[in-house]
Protein backbone atom coordinates (compact mmCIF):
# COMPACT_ATOMS: atom_id res chain seq x y z
CA UNK A 1 0.00 0.00 0.00
CA UNK A 2 1.58 3.24 -1.17
CA UNK A 3 0.92 6.88 -0.41
CA UNK A 4 -2.64 8.07 -0.95
CA UNK A 5 -2.95 10.77 -3.59
CA UNK A 6 -4.88 14.01 -3.16
CA UNK A 7 -7.55 12.72 -5.57
CA UNK A 8 -7.88 9.45 -3.63
CA UNK A 9 -8.20 11.35 -0.34
CA UNK A 10 -11.04 13.42 -1.80
CA UNK A 11 -12.81 10.25 -2.97
CA UNK A 12 -12.47 8.77 0.52
CA UNK A 13 -13.81 11.97 2.11
CA UNK A 14 -16.89 11.90 -0.12
CA UNK A 15 -17.51 8.17 0.37
CA UNK A 16 -17.33 8.33 4.15
CA UNK A 17 -20.10 10.94 4.23
CA UNK A 18 -22.49 8.22 3.10
CA UNK A 19 -23.81 6.68 -0.07
CA UNK A 20 -27.03 8.43 -1.18
CA UNK A 21 -30.17 6.33 -1.42
CA UNK A 22 -30.81 6.90 -5.11
CA UNK A 23 -30.87 4.68 -8.18
CA UNK A 24 -27.30 5.59 -9.21
CA UNK A 25 -25.47 6.70 -6.05
CA UNK A 26 -21.99 6.59 -7.58
CA UNK A 27 -23.10 8.88 -10.39
CA UNK A 28 -24.24 11.46 -7.81
CA UNK A 29 -20.93 11.16 -5.92
CA UNK A 30 -18.91 11.29 -9.15
CA UNK A 31 -20.58 14.60 -10.07
CA UNK A 32 -19.49 16.03 -6.68
CA UNK A 33 -15.93 15.00 -7.48
CA UNK A 34 -15.93 16.16 -11.11
CA UNK A 35 -15.53 12.59 -12.37
CA UNK A 36 -17.61 10.29 -14.51
CA UNK A 37 -19.43 7.46 -12.76
CA UNK A 38 -17.10 4.96 -14.49
CA UNK A 39 -14.00 6.85 -13.32
CA UNK A 40 -15.22 6.90 -9.73
CA UNK A 41 -16.07 3.20 -9.71
CA UNK A 42 -12.67 2.46 -11.24
CA UNK A 43 -10.96 4.49 -8.51
CA UNK A 44 -12.95 2.69 -5.80
CA UNK A 45 -12.00 -0.69 -7.28
CA UNK A 46 -8.34 0.38 -7.33
CA UNK A 47 -8.50 1.59 -3.71
CA UNK A 48 -10.05 -1.72 -2.73
CA UNK A 49 -7.42 -3.73 -4.59
CA UNK A 50 -4.70 -1.72 -2.81
CA UNK A 51 -6.29 -2.45 0.56
CA UNK A 52 -6.95 1.25 1.22
CA UNK A 53 -10.71 0.61 1.24
CA UNK A 54 -11.40 -2.71 2.88
CA UNK A 55 -15.18 -2.77 2.99
CA UNK A 56 -18.42 -0.87 2.57
CA UNK A 57 -20.90 -1.08 5.40
CA UNK A 58 -24.42 0.13 6.01
CA UNK A 59 -25.76 1.49 9.26
CA UNK A 60 -29.43 0.97 9.90
CA UNK A 61 -31.02 3.46 12.23
CA UNK A 62 -33.76 1.10 13.35
CA UNK A 63 -36.08 3.58 15.02
CA UNK A 64 -36.14 5.78 11.92
CA UNK A 65 -37.55 2.88 9.87
CA UNK A 66 -40.05 1.75 12.52
CA UNK A 67 -38.06 -1.10 14.07
CA UNK A 68 -38.46 -0.25 17.74
CA UNK A 69 -37.99 -3.76 19.17
CA UNK A 70 -34.57 -5.34 18.83
CA UNK A 71 -33.76 -8.66 20.44
CA UNK A 72 -30.69 -10.78 20.75
CA UNK A 73 -32.02 -14.33 20.57
CA UNK A 74 -29.68 -16.62 22.45
CA UNK A 75 -29.82 -20.30 21.53
CA UNK A 76 -28.70 -23.40 23.42
CA UNK A 77 -27.82 -25.66 20.50
CA UNK A 78 -26.21 -29.11 20.67
CA UNK A 79 -22.61 -28.73 19.47
CA UNK A 80 -23.07 -31.11 16.54
CA UNK A 81 -26.00 -29.00 15.25
CA UNK A 82 -24.62 -25.46 15.61
CA UNK A 83 -23.34 -25.03 12.04
CA UNK A 84 -26.58 -26.26 10.46
CA UNK A 85 -28.77 -24.27 12.88
CA UNK A 86 -26.66 -21.16 12.24
CA UNK A 87 -27.19 -21.47 8.49
CA UNK A 88 -30.94 -21.84 8.92
CA UNK A 89 -31.28 -18.95 11.37
CA UNK A 90 -28.99 -16.64 9.38
CA UNK A 91 -31.24 -17.27 6.38
CA UNK A 92 -34.09 -15.30 7.93
CA UNK A 93 -34.14 -11.80 6.42
CA UNK A 94 -34.89 -10.26 9.84
CA UNK A 95 -31.55 -11.58 11.21
CA UNK A 96 -28.78 -9.00 10.97
CA UNK A 97 -26.14 -10.85 13.00
CA UNK A 98 -25.61 -14.54 13.64
CA UNK A 99 -22.59 -15.91 15.44
CA UNK A 100 -21.35 -18.77 17.56
CA UNK A 101 -19.71 -18.24 20.95
CA UNK A 102 -18.29 -20.66 23.51
CA UNK A 103 -20.51 -21.69 26.40
CA UNK A 104 -19.62 -20.38 29.84
CA UNK A 105 -20.07 -22.18 33.17
CA UNK A 106 -23.09 -20.00 34.04
CA UNK A 107 -24.30 -19.42 30.45
CA UNK A 108 -25.46 -22.36 28.33
CA UNK A 109 -26.13 -20.42 25.13
CA UNK A 110 -23.75 -20.89 22.21
CA UNK A 111 -25.50 -19.34 19.19
CA UNK A 112 -26.68 -15.74 18.95
CA UNK A 113 -28.95 -13.99 16.44
CA UNK A 114 -29.99 -10.35 16.38
CA UNK A 115 -33.51 -9.70 15.12
CA UNK A 116 -35.46 -6.50 14.59
CA UNK A 117 -39.19 -5.85 14.58
CA UNK A 118 -41.91 -3.32 15.13
CA UNK A 119 -42.70 -4.60 18.63
CA UNK A 120 -41.83 -7.30 21.17
CA UNK A 121 -44.75 -9.53 20.18
CA UNK A 122 -43.43 -9.60 16.62
CA UNK A 123 -39.93 -10.53 17.84
CA UNK A 124 -41.30 -13.29 20.07
CA UNK A 125 -43.38 -14.76 17.23
CA UNK A 126 -40.41 -14.54 14.87
CA UNK A 127 -38.10 -16.30 17.35
CA UNK A 128 -40.68 -19.07 17.79
CA UNK A 129 -40.92 -19.48 14.00
CA UNK A 130 -37.12 -19.57 13.75
CA UNK A 131 -37.01 -22.23 16.49
CA UNK A 132 -39.57 -24.40 14.70
CA UNK A 133 -37.76 -24.04 11.37
CA UNK A 134 -34.37 -24.96 12.88
CA UNK A 135 -35.80 -27.66 15.16
CA UNK A 136 -34.62 -25.87 18.31
CA UNK A 137 -36.29 -25.62 21.69
CA UNK A 138 -34.01 -23.78 24.12
CA UNK A 139 -33.76 -20.04 23.52
CA UNK A 140 -34.31 -16.69 25.21
CA UNK A 141 -34.81 -13.16 23.93
CA UNK A 142 -32.76 -10.30 25.34
CA UNK A 143 -34.25 -6.95 24.32
CA UNK A 144 -32.31 -3.77 23.66
CA UNK A 145 -33.09 -1.01 26.11
CA UNK A 146 -31.41 1.79 24.17
CA UNK A 147 -29.74 2.44 20.83
CA UNK A 148 -26.08 3.27 21.03
CA UNK A 149 -24.46 5.93 18.89
CA UNK A 150 -23.32 4.53 15.56
CA UNK A 151 -20.41 6.20 13.88
CA UNK A 152 -17.54 5.29 11.61
CA UNK A 153 -13.94 6.34 11.51
CA UNK A 154 -13.24 9.53 9.56
CA UNK A 155 -10.12 9.77 7.47
CA UNK A 156 -8.46 12.80 5.86
CA UNK A 157 -10.74 15.31 7.60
Amino acid sequence: MGAVSTKEKEIIRVLQEGIPLVERPFQVLAEKLGLSEEELIGQIVSLREQGIIRRFGATLRQKEVGLTANAMVVWDVPEDQVDQAGKILAGFPQVTHCYRRPRRPDWSYNLFTMIHGSNRDYCQALAEKMARTAGLKNFSLLYSTRELKKSSMRYFT
